[in-house]
């Protein structure tokens, strides 16, 4: 790392999310968001792995995340028993977008989306509690978050919904903005986060996530 600090860690980051009417597009997933989605790769500014490409969209309904990753070799890596700890994508959500805070609110949610969650399994949508949260957020039963996803031979494709039933005070006519944080664990080719690593307490500290703005 060429400073004390990562350079992502010196700015704020407000990213527009487009607006797509046709969500969900299956039952369940996203069902492979187009290019014009496609969410910025900050890693390169710390010379950081880049193994994965994100997309985003939402309508009133909710909000749609695809996530493909290459370069793999191995087979995917999953703990029945640790989501957070098994190959796939992580998403922190604030639907408050409160950045001055340092502990999570009744408004903050962490998701585990995985493509594979234990053997012979299939692609599953878990939410967790955050930690250290001084307010507790109701967890949503998996089978309300909509996860598809296609294994290939060098990675995966992953497609989620997260309905806004999901999303305590999801209200996209009244709060354009809310608070956002990614990171893409593979147990090969390492970490992708939006912004901080793993030095930085970004899975409990909303103060460290970023802005998207729900756009037309």
């Amino acid at each position: 790392m060429p400073g004390l600090l990562p350079y992502r860690f010196l700015f704020r980051y407000s990213f527009p999310v487009r607006h797509e009417a046709k969500l969900p597009r299956t039952g369940k997933g996203g069902a492979g968001l187009p290019a014009r989605f496609c969410f910025p790769d900050l890693g390169a500014l710390d010379e950081g792995p880049g193994f994965a490409e994100l997309r985003l969209a939402w309508n009133k309904q909710g909000l749609a995340i695809s996530v493909e990753v290459r370069g793999k070799q191995r087979p995917l890596a999953h703990d029945p028993g640790a989501p957070d700890l098994s190959d796939g994508v992580q998403v922190w959500i604030d639907t408050r977008n409160t950045q001055s805070i340092h502990r999570a609110g009744r408004f903050c949610h962490h998701f585990c989306l995985l493509p594979r969650w234990g053997e012979g399994a299939g692609p599953v949508g878990v939410q967790l509690p955050i930690a250290r949260a001084k307010e507790l957020t109701p967890l949503a039963d998996s089978k309300d978050i909509g996860v598809t996803a296609e294994v290939t031979k060098t990675g995966y494709r992953l497609d989620g919904w997260l309905p806004g039933r999901v999303l305590n005070g999801f209200d996209p006519e009244a709060q354009t903005r809310l608070g956002f944080y990614y990171l893409v664990r593979d147990a090969e080719l390492g970490e992708q986060t939006l912004s901080v690593g793993s030095d930085f307490p970004y899975a409990f500290d909303p103060s460290l996530w970023s802005t998207i703005e729900l756009t037309t």
